[in-house]
């Protein structure tokens, strides 16, 4: 769902993979054997080859074991695919719109609303039965994520996986500024008042927020998003997007004193690779708080493998929630704030076997499955809060956000247009820190959202 690259599963592209168009929910030609297909993008050798193999190696056979122990005679094929996302996005709109696919299908949380809209798919009680209501993983995922998998109050898929974003912090700066090793600001001014003690220390870059446009989506999910949600505003309400309110003139209030206060770098925002630059500079001591995801902990500053790897990442960096404006004052009236992305599964509407697909995606979220695919250094946040409290052990980052940050979390609107509201945003940032002010920069994404959605009548006044 930009961000990080988390790899998302989509549904096969069948003519893509070469592997030619598989009709949904085929009959074998026994007439008593029931034939699935379950398609990712992933292949054995190439992308999310993981994935690929547990799909293929583990999650097939059990099932098929487990439903031929009910007295079912149940085959099921994986389609492997492994290309880009977005002409992964593509090929699966054709495929559905003319009534094909396979029987489970993935797609990113962001795709959601839009492929709605689209009847691509449809709420999985309309396609599955009361089942999918029933169904007993819903008690182990938090509200906030069945969220993802929610549009206009209905559930059309099952969550796959989330991520959070938190602040991390340098302890070893923050102990020659004097700031606590358990720090948890309360409010934005917090924040700055942590930046002025680490610049007063000689740390070259206090704060990394990210900002402008080369950081792409990264400046919308680990920067302004969240300082929105913290100052109480979301993009979208009943329908309705919403311009250059209070909240928006908040956030963008903060880069400003962020960047032109001295308490960040305005020209690492503006390079090609600033955000790799960023990470390098927290890894070498030099940024005393970044917000990030999850990513930024497993995949950056990893010990083992990390692209900017801290041997001693363990002792050294901190990570505390995002906390709102003022207590109180974030989105649903929250003392602090995240936000989160992730993938889907759900029944394609043109199933012949909907119950049986749908018992093919309840298991591959099921505890065993997802234990088995968490395994071997493999760990991530996965929906399932009885599994993360059990493949997270020995994990304190993930279990903080598993534990602390999911249950507050937001999630971007999961509609067609958001990509380049979000690029709207990123350019109010950009302005912002060039020297525009929050007020100047507010107007202007306003008039540019007026153009993406249609008019000022489909903003709230």
């Amino acid at each position: 769902m930009g961000l990080h690259k988390r790899p998302v599963a989509v549904v096969a592209a069948l003519a893509i993979s070469g592997l030619g168009l598989v009709a949904c929910g085929e009959s074998s030609g026994s007439g008593d054997t029931i034939e699935l297909t379950i398609a990712q993008n992933a292949i054995a050798g190439g992308k999310n080859a993981r994935s690929a193999g547990h799909l293929a190696d583990w999650v097939i056979p059990k099932f098929v074991e487990a439903q031929k122990a009910k007295g079912k005679d149940v085959t099921v094929k994986f389609v492997p695919s492994g290309v880009d996302d977005e002409q992964y996005k593509t090929k699966l709109s054709l495929d559905l719109k003319s009534g094909k696919g396979a029987d489970v299908i993935d797609i990113d949380g962001i795709w959601a609303g839009e492929f709605a809209e689209a009847g691509y798919i449809k709420p999985l009680a309309d396609v599955v039965g009361p089942e999918a209501e029933s169904w007993d993983g819903w008690a182990q995922i938090p509200e906030a994520v069945q969220g993802l998998a929610t549009y206009n109050d209905k559930k059309y898929a099952l969550p796959v996986g989330t991520d959070g974003r938190v602040l991390y912090f340098n302890k070893t700066l923050f102990g020659k500024a004097g700031l606590p090793a358990d720090w948890q600001p309360k409010s934005w001014q917090e924040v700055l008042d942590a930046g002025a003690k680490l610049k007063s220390s000689g740390v070259p870059v206090p704060i990394q927020i990210n900002a402008g446009t080369a950081m792409g989506e990264a400046t919308s999910m680990q920067g302004v998003l969240p300082l929105l949600a913290g100052a109480g505003g979301e993009l979208q309400r009943d329908s309705k997007w919403i311009g250059a309110a209070q909240p928006l003139k908040d956030a963008l209030g903060l880069y400003q004193k962020i960047y032109g206060g001295g308490l960040g770098d305005p020209k690492l925002q503006q390079e090609a690779k600033g955000r790799d630059k960023s990470f390098q500079q927290f890894a070498e001591g030099k940024i005393g708080i970044l917000m990030e995801g999850d990513y930024f902990w497993r995949g950056v500053v990893n010990p083992t493998d990390g692209v900017a790897k801290m041997a001693d990442r363990d002792e050294v960096v901190g990570y505390t929630k995002i906390p709102a404006m003022e207590p109180g004052k974030g989105v649903r009236g929250q003392d602090f704030v995240s936000m989160s992305g992730g993938a889907l599964r759900t029944v394609n509407p043109n199933s012949k076997h909907p119950k049986e697909a749908f018992e093919l995606l309840a298991f591959t979220l099921s505890p065993e499955a997802l234990k088995e695919e968490t395994k071997d250094g493999n760990v991530r946040i996965t929906p399932r809060t009885d599994v993360n409290k059990e493949i997270l052990a020995g994990q304190p980052l993930l279990t903080y956000i598993s534990d602390e940050v999911l249950p507050l979390t937001a999630f971007r609107p999961p509609v067609a247009v958001y990509p380049q509201v979000s690029a709207a945003l990123q350019e109010a940032t950009a302005a912002v820190v060039s020297g525009k002010t929050p007020d100047e920069a507010a107007a202007d994404y306003q008039r540019k959202l007026e153009g993406i959605v249609g008019g000022a009548g489909n903003i709230a006044s």
